[in-house]
């Protein structure tokens, strides 16, 4: 007899990045017509921001639930709670410690949305209980981190998608397609960018934690610090300790897809320029960047990264620019345009409904098709449009820029692994100190 419980026992084998020649996910009915009868439980871990991307996409499966709301801080819980009953109509069970939702057998799937040195030892820690796992991107904060979480997702058997999210657009599925059939020819070049115009973050005091916030548990994995007044909620991505700078933070997304248009995977090469060049306060990495990465076949892809100051000639927030011989594509999460050679545009496909582009929750319909993705694989054993050895591999090209800037060299990198070649200044890099029994293992 097949439970609930066995039948997604069953749905545990590794599936590949997604082939040019799947069918397109649908809009907000996925769990409608996928014609599996199997519920799938949820718990959502750190729920200030991006989590309400995830409520929602999961919200618009009919067959799946949400049994747990956690996070460290009792503030950004009861807000989210409030969310919840309004925009969903129930609010899960709230838990605070997430080692006790992972002692819980009837959650299938977690989804991490956690600050970032918390999402490999976290996703790690749940497959090790049998939980099926979406984490946030960059699914590492150290390469270290990345070799971790493939090697527990082999060992496990469970799915793992990153959460890079316009894997599963529509208008880039189709224009990935178009770019393999030959539609601007030869593809020899990627260039990504984000433009923000960021505040300072100043200067941080010390002072006592809230008593709303563990902090204890907050910092879980790395090195114990002070509790600091511009630190918790957002402002961590801008320290070492606990985040990996915009490169990463934003990055991650454009690189992807760069890399994915090119066919390509680890680089040959990595150079960055760049510097902090605006607030003097705490921010702990460039706050502009530009990073070349360089591929067999003279395939190459730029990075530019401009967190803080107003880019001139305005562009939009982010987005993706593919050269090849015989023409261009522009790409963002909303739409897909093609131009040929002197700059026409021959076609423009749109997405049909939006997500959104900046702001810390970047929801919309990419997050329902990418969810929806998700549950299809553990449902059906469908390919994942972002499993985590891909996504690994976009998160170490975010990583080497870090390390090219930091060193000042080019980085020369063995393309199997990803490890730097003669420099052991950057290797330095590979791997983090932890909190004393926080370190993940196998």
């Amino acid at each position: 007899m097949t439970t609930r419980r066995n039948f997604i026992k069953k749905t545990t084998t590794g599936s590949a990045a997604i082939t040019l020649g799947a069918s397109v996910l649908p809009s907000f009915s996925y769990g409608r017509i996928l014609g599996a009868n199997d519920h799938i439980n949820c718990a959502i871990i750190g729920v200030r921001s991006r989590a309400k991307a995830h409520v929602m996409a999961i919200h618009k499966d009919s067959n799946a639930t949400i049994l747990y709301n956690c996070d460290v801080d009792d503030t950004i819980i009861a807000e989210h709670n409030t969310w919840c009953q309004k925009n969903i109509g129930y609010v899960p069970k709230v838990e605070k410690d997430f080692r006790k939702i992972l002692e819980d057998k009837e959650v299938d799937a977690v989804f991490i949305a956690t600050p970032e040195h918390w999402h490999a030892p976290m996703a790690i820690l749940a497959l090790q209980a049998g939980k099926h796992v979406y984490v946030e991107k960059p699914c590492s904060h150290n390469p270290h981190e990345n070799e971790l979480l493939v090697a527990a997702q082999k060992k496990y058997g469970k799915k793992v998608q990153m959460g890079n999210q316009q894997r599963s657009a529509r208008t880039s599925i189709q224009a990935i397609k178009e770019i393999r059939e030959g539609i601007i020819g030869d593809v020899y070049k990627g260039e990504a960018y984000y433009s923000n115009n960021r505040g300072s973050i100043g200067t941080g005091n010390i002072i006592d934690v809230p008593q709303t916030l563990d902090w204890e548990l907050w910092q879980g994995p790395a090195p114990r610090e002070s509790y600091r007044d511009n630190v918790h909620p957002y402002n961590w991505h801008w320290f070492r300790t606990w985040g990996t700078g915009e490169i990463h933070n934003n990055g991650t997304h454009e690189i992807d897809i760069c890399r994915w248009a090119l066919g390509v995977d680890l680089p040959n090469s990595v150079t960055s320029f760049g510097g902090k060049y605006t607030y003097d306060d705490d921010w702990e990495f460039v706050d502009n960047q530009q990073v070349t990465y360089t591929f067999d076949n003279d395939k190459f892809i730029t990075w530019t990264g401009h967190s803080r100051g107003q880019m001139k000639p305005e562009r939009p927030g982010r987005g993706i620019t593919i050269y090849g011989s015989k023409g261009s594509i522009m790409l963002d999460r909303n739409f897909y345009q093609l131009y040929d050679l002197q700059g026409n545009m021959l076609k423009e496909e749109k997405e049909g409904a939006e997500s959104e582009t900046t702001g810390t929750r970047g929801e919309g319909i990419l997050d329902v098709n990418h969810i929806g993705n998700f549950f299809a694989a553990i449902r059906e054993d469908k390919a994942l449009h972002a499993d985590i050895r891909d996504g690994s591999i976009s998160t170490m090209l975010c990583h080497l820029g870090n390390m090219a800037q930091d060193t000042g060299d080019t980085l020369w990198v063995d393309p199997l692994t990803g490890k730097v070649l003669n420099n052991k200044n950057a290797m330095k890099s590979w791997k983090r100190e932890y909190e004393n029994g926080w370190e993940p293992k196998l």
